[in-house]
C-alpha cells in the first residue's frame, strides 16, 4: 500500500477521534483565516495507525542496524540520554526565566563547558552555535574579529586543505573572507610546499579538519600549527571527528586555537534528518573575550556561600549567534553521556572507534582499492570501482547494498578520491555486526565483476526503486498529488 494511501481511503464524516465536550463558549472563527477548501483526509483511527506505522517501517535506522556513514558519526545513542533531556524540569523550561529560577539548567550548561574545555584543551568555550557548520562560522568570525582588533586589517584569506570537510569554504565564504585551497600530499597530509607558497600577512588562519575526511592523522599537525602561527594566522580545528581523538590528544595542546565539537555526532544526539545539532567552540586564552556571549560563569551568592550561576557576555564579543542558549535538549544528552562514560570510557569509545574502522578496512583492502593506505582513524575511504567491472560505481555499490538490508556509506566524498566510498563503523558497533557488513562488501565485489547488471539496478527489494536523484532535487514534489490530477 502506498504511504499515500490515507488520503485514498478518505470517506466524509468518518473520524479516528472525539473531541471533547466544549468547557467554553462557542465562538465563531474569524472567516479571514479561514480557507475554502482544506481537503484533510477523514478515515478512522485503526486507518490512521496503519498509515502511520507503514511509514515507520519504511525508515532505516540505527535500531534497525549499522549505519556507517563516513563523516557524519551515525552511532547508537543510550536510550538514556534521551530520557535525561525528557525529564519535565528541562523542557518545561522557559529561555527567559530568571536566572534564579534555572539554576539547574545554567549548573549543566556551565558543567558541559568545563567538561568540553577539559577534552579539546581550551581556555573558553561557548554552546550558543547551533550545529557544526555554525560552528565553523563563529570560529571564523572570532578569528576575523581578532585580527581586526590587532589591527590586521589586510588579512582577509583563510587557507582550506581539500581534505577538509565540506563546509569549512562556505563558512568562510559566509564570513566575508577569501578562501585559498591547500592541496593534500601523496600520503594524503596536507601538502607542506603549497601551504608554505600561500603563507603571508594577508592570512587570517587556517581550517584544519584532523583527522582529515580521508580518515588520516595529519603527520605534519605540529609543524602546520607553527608555520601558520609565525605568519601571525590562527589555526582553526574542525572537531567534527572527535570521536576519534576522545581522551588521547587535545587539539588545544597541539596550539589548535579555535575548534567547534559537534555534540549531535561525538558526544549523543540522534544524526540525520536535518537535526538537531549543536557545534560549541572551544578557544585559546588569547581568544577568550571574543567568544559569542552569553556564556555560563560561576559566582558565590553573598547570601548563603553556595554556587550561583549566572550569564556572562564576554567584553569583546562577537555578538550572539543564535537567540538564547543555543540548543538546551542536545547538551542535555552530552552532558550524561560524558558523565556516564566518565574519563576512561570517553577513551575507550576512541580506542574503539579507531579498532572498528581499521579491522573494517583490512577485511575489504585488496579486493577495494584504498588509495591512501595507511593505519586509519575512526573512519576510511575506498574506491568503489574496480578495473575489471568498469560499468559499476560507487553508487550501484551503495544501490546493492540497500537490498541486504543494511545502510550504504558516504558517497562521492571525500571529492579528491575517484568513486569514493566513505566507511565509519563507529565505536558502538560489534565484532559480528562489522564482519557482517564486510562479508557483504565482499559478495557485492564479486557480483560486481559477474553480474554487474544486478548493481545497476538495485536495490530490487526496498519500497522505492531507484530515482532520479538529480531530479528529485531539483524537482521536489513536496505535496500530496490525488491518484486522478497524476
Amino acid at each position: 500500500m502506498s504511504e499515500q494511501l490515507i488520503y485514498e481511503l478518505s470517506v466524509p464524516g468518518r473520524s479516528g477521534t472525539r473531541p471533547p465536550k466544549l468547557d467554553v463558549p462557542l465562538t465563531a472563527l474569524p472567516t479571514e483565516l479561514l480557507r475554502d477548501k482544506l481537503p484533510l483526509p477523514e478515515v478512522s483511527e485503526i486507518d490512521l495507525v496503519r498509515h502511520y506505522l507503514r511509514l515507520s517501517q519504511l525508515n532505516y535506522s540505527l535500531d534497525h542496524g549499522m549505519y556507517p556513514l563516513g563523516s557524519c558519526t551515525m552511532k547508537y545513542n543510550p536510550k538514556v540520554n534521551e530520557a535525561a533531556a525528557s525529564l519535565p524540569g528541562f523542557t518545561g523550561l522557559h529561555p527567559r526565566q530568571d536566572e534564579a529560577t534555572v539554576q539547574g539548567a545554567l549548573y549543566i550548561m556551565y558543567q558541559l563547558q568545563e567538561q568540553l574545555k577539559e577534552i579539546g584543551g581550551f581556555a573558553g568555550m561557548t554552546l550558543q552555535p547551533a550545529a557544526g557548520a555554525h560552528g565553523e562560522l563563529t570560529g571564523v568570525l572570532i578569528m576575523r574579529k581578532y585580527q581586526l582588533d590587532r589591527g590586521e586589517m589586510q588579512r582577509d584569506t583563510i587557507l582550506v586543505p581539500d581534505s577538509a570537510h565540506g563546509t569549512n569554504p562556505a563558512s568562510t565564504h559566509m564570513s566575508g573572507l577569501r578562501v585559498v585551497e591547500i592541496p593534500s600530499d601523496e600520503r594524503g597530509n596536507v601538502d607542506l610546499a603549497a601551504l608554505k607558497s600561500q603563507l603571508s600577512d594577508r592570512v587570517v588562519g587556517l581550517m584544519l579538519t584532523n583527522p582529515n575526511t580521508l580518515g588520516l592523522f595529519d603527520e605534519n599537525l605540529l609543524e602546520i600549527i607553527e608555520l601558520v602561527h609565525e605568519c601571525g594566522g590562527l589555526v582553526y580545528g574542525d572537531g567534527a571527528n572527535m570521536n576519534a581523538l576522545l581522551g588521547i590528544m587535545r587539539p588545544g595542546d597541539a596550539g589548535i586555537d579555535v575548534m567547534h565539537f559537534n555534540l549531535h555526532k561525538t558526544f549523543s544526539t540522534p544524526h540525520g534528518g536535518g537535526g538537531p545539532g549543536s557545534g560549541p567552540v572551544g578557544v585559546a586564552e588569547q581568544l577568550v573575550e571574543f567568544l559569542p556571549g552569553p556564556v555560563v560563569r560561576q559566582a558565590i551568592s553573598v547570601e548563603d556561600e553556595f554556587p550561583y550561576y549566572t550569564l556572562h557576555t564576554p567584553t569583546q564579543s562577537i555578538g550572539p549567534v543564535k537567540s538564547f542558549w543555543g540548543h538546551f535538549g542536545v547538551i542535555v544528552r552530552a552532558y550524561t553521556y560524558i558523565r556516564m562514560l566518565g574519563a576512561e570510557g570517553l577513551r575507550r569509545t576512541a580506542e574503539h572507534a579507531v579498532l572498528n574502522a581499521n579491522y573494517l578496512l583490512r577485511r575489504i583492502e585488496g579486493v577495494y582499492h584504498v588509495p591512501y593506505n595507511r593505519l586509519c582513524q575512526h573512519e576510511f575511504v575506498v574506491e568503489g570501482h574496480f578495473e575489471d567491472a568498469p560499468e559499476v560505481h560507487a553508487l550501484d555499490i551503495a544501490k546493492r547494498l540497500i537490498d541486504y538490508g543494511v545502510h550504504p556509506p558516504t558517497n562521492y566524498f571525500p571529492l579528491i578520491v575517484h568513486e569514493a566510498l566513505m566507511i565509519e563503523p563507529t565505536e558502538t558497533e560489534s565484532k559480528q555486526s562489522v564482519d557482517h557488513y564486510a562479508e557483504l562488501l565482499l559478495k557485492i565485489a564479486v557480483e560486481a565483476r559477474e553480474t554487474p547488471e544486478l548493481l545497476q539496478e538495485a536495490p530490487h527489494n526496498a519500497p522505492v526503486r531507484r530515482m532520479d536523484e538529480i531530479r528529485a532535487a531539483r524537482q521536489p514534489i513536496l505535496r500530496y498529488v490525488p491518484v486522478d490530477s497524476r
